[in-house]
């Protein structure tokens, strides 16, 4: 990603005065900048969300099953319509998260180049860890949170399939619709785990009976903090490791291909039996992990404002004044995340207290 230095075209070791450049020229650096740092933040979360949507409510549909009709060998009547039962209700939050730029007209006439990387290095370090916490919050989450809409009311905000009385399509090896639940207690501890208490077999078998099981390995990725990680890795007979950069594995030795793009963390190795990628990701709250399924719609969807509406997506700054948009501003982002694939995220907490409990600070 670009720094600012590079967007005004000095040299991060030129001692250059905000004030020598002019507010307009800065504030359009600035604009510069945050459209490389909202490309940058879609593109490393995009395992978690599918698309954004301008939506509050939707009906979230994937298809049915059962079987078609008997007619008999000259059938004389028209068969009788079919409902389609795979579709849910979801709706989504949105919300303004928002920060400011302190200072008078002074402290912004001595403002160097070097301020300004650490001050807009700090509200995009703060915008990602909160579009981070959101979604994180969205997924670990397993009861609908109730939001106020301004326009719309209450909304229900829905998290992954949770046990509730949605009927979801058949899964693979049955014809009737039932319910799901994806927030699973393991019943062992971290330190128990092994290749019978193989947590990476249980996420596949959740995940795989709705989306497929391929013959070549599916392409799950268990999101773990480093402590649970590093069990996984160390414990698990079908576990093998990515390569090292500096190691070169010997003729004899199993190693990791075609490993998947794109996704947050470090990437470990893979479950080679279980068909599940490992990444170590240190944003997981500990004692548990997220688990979803890359070949299957992502679980959630991004809420934006209505084009309509010309108010700009992901991290903007807001300037109030013409003539002096850099003292008369604020840092704004606008958006809400929810459930819309409710079926492609598990959870598992590590545990043995009986059912699943949201993580501390995640209600």
């Amino acid at each position: 990603m670009s720094s600012i230095y590079g967007i005004l075209g000095i040299s991060d070791s030129d001692r250059v005065f905000l004030s020598t450049l002019g507010q307009t020229v800065v504030l359009d650096a600035i604009n510069q900048y945050l459209t490389q740092v909202n490309a940058d933040v879609e593109a490393a979360y995009g395992v978690f969300v599918e698309r954004v949507t301008e939506d509050h409510k939707i009906r979230y549909k994937l298809p049915g099953g059962g079987r078609m009709q008997r007619g008999g060998f000259t059938p004389q009547g028209r068969p009788g319509a079919v409902k389609v039962t795979g579709e849910w209700d979801v709706a989504f939050p949105l919300e303004s998260m928002q920060d400011a730029m302190g200072g008078d007209r002074v402290s912004l006439a001595y403002m160097t180049a070097q301020d300004l990387e650490r001050h807009l290095s700090t509200i995009r370090t703060r915008y990602i860890n909160t579009r981070r916490f959101e979604m994180i919050k969205a997924l670990v989450n397993n009861t609908a949170r109730p939001f106020t809409d301004p326009l719309w009311g209450v909304l229900s905000v829905q998290p992954g399939a949770n046990g509730d009385s949605v009927l979801y399509p058949p899964v693979i090896g049955s014809e009737n619709e039932a319910t799901e639940n994806h927030y699973i207690e393991t019943n062992y501890a971290v330190s128990a785990i092994s290749d019978t208490n193989n947590p990476a077999a249980t996420a596949a078998n959740e995940l795989e009976e709705h989306f497929g099981a391929p013959t070549s390995g599916s392409n799950i990725v268990k999101f773990a903090g480093k402590t649970l990680a590093d069990k996984i890795a160390a414990t698990l007979t079908e576990f093998v490791s990515v390569d090292d950069m500096g190691i070169k594995p010997g003729d004899d030795t199993a190693t990791v291909i075609n490993t998947p793009r794109g996704i947050p963390g470090r990437l470990r190795g893979r479950c080679s039996e279980s068909g599940v990628w490992l990444a170590e990701w240190r944003w997981v709250p500990d004692n548990y992990d997220i688990n979803v399924h890359l070949d299957a719609p992502a679980p959630l969807l991004e809420r934006v404002d209505p084009t309509y509406t010309n108010l700009p997506r992901g991290l903007n700054l807001i300037a109030r004044e013409e003539n002096l948009p850099f003292e008369t501003s604020y840092y704004d982002a606008r958006f809400g995340f929810g459930a819309g694939n409710r079926l492609n995220v598990v959870v598992l907490e590590y545990g043995t207290g009986g059912s699943y409990t949201i993580p501390t600070g995640y209600s």
